[in-house]
């Protein structure tokens, strides 16, 4: 019976409720699934799944497989957000990668690919239901292969998305709001709100679609 642990070191993530279903749903099938905290709390097993980790994870002896989802076509996107940084830039096709994490980040063996296909009206809640979908999709694969999956080595050019913060959702009022709808599809309405700021004043937006 295979051990499958899931690491969020990240104990506020939107990603949670998407991984205890997915949990819940696997222990139907004859895994032992569970969701973890802290880097500390990790057992020996067989796959652990590392998503929304915000800390490097460097345990990586004690368990076969240790396995990432990353939003970008590897080695291209590397960092923080990005699935974020590709929806600003307005890309409707995002590439998504599992593959072997290692001691240094983004940088290991790739086991699969594939795309997240948008529409380009999505809204943040909206963009993480296809995107925790897709992610799945990808551990359902890994994990029904499991140890026939070959792993290749990242190949071209790297580039690195920085770490996004509260005032990356802020909004340039000189540009049209159709200009700023790709910032205002990213927002969180309650942990980072789009704003803007005018004669001195910060003002808050949130955003929903009407029906």
């Amino acid at each position: 019976m295979k051990k499958i642990q899931i690491l969020i070191d990240n104990k506020n993530s939107w990603i949670i409720p998407y991984a205890e279903s997915y949990c819940e749903k696997i222990n139907q099938f004859g895994y032992i699934c569970k969701i973890i905290y802290s880097h500390k709390d990790v057992e020996m097993g067989d796959v652990i799944i590392l998503l929304s980790c915000e800390k490097k994870f460097n345990e990586l002896s004690k368990n076969k497989y240790n396995i990432v989802v990353h939003e970008s076509d590897l080695p291209q996107g590397k960092g923080w957000s990005p699935l974020t940084y590709q929806v600003l830039e307005g890309k409707n096709e995002i590439p998504i990668t599992l593959f072997e994490a290692s001691n240094d980040i983004d940088t290991g063996y790739i086991y699969f690919k594939d795309l997240i296909k948008l529409n380009g009206s999505e809204l943040v809640d909206e963009l993480r239901e296809k995107q925790s979908k897709k992610t799945f999709e990808l551990v359902d694969r890994f994990l029904n292969s499991y140890d026939k999956s070959v792993a290749h080595k990242q190949e071209g050019e790297e580039t690195f998305y920085r770490r996004r913060d509260a005032s990356s959702s802020r909004l340039d009022i000189n540009k049209t709001i159709k200009d700023n709808f790709n910032l205002l599809r990213v927002v969180d309405n309650q942990k980072y709100p789009a704003f803007f700021i005018y004669k001195n004043q910060k003002y808050v937006l949130k955003i929903h679609k009407d029906g």
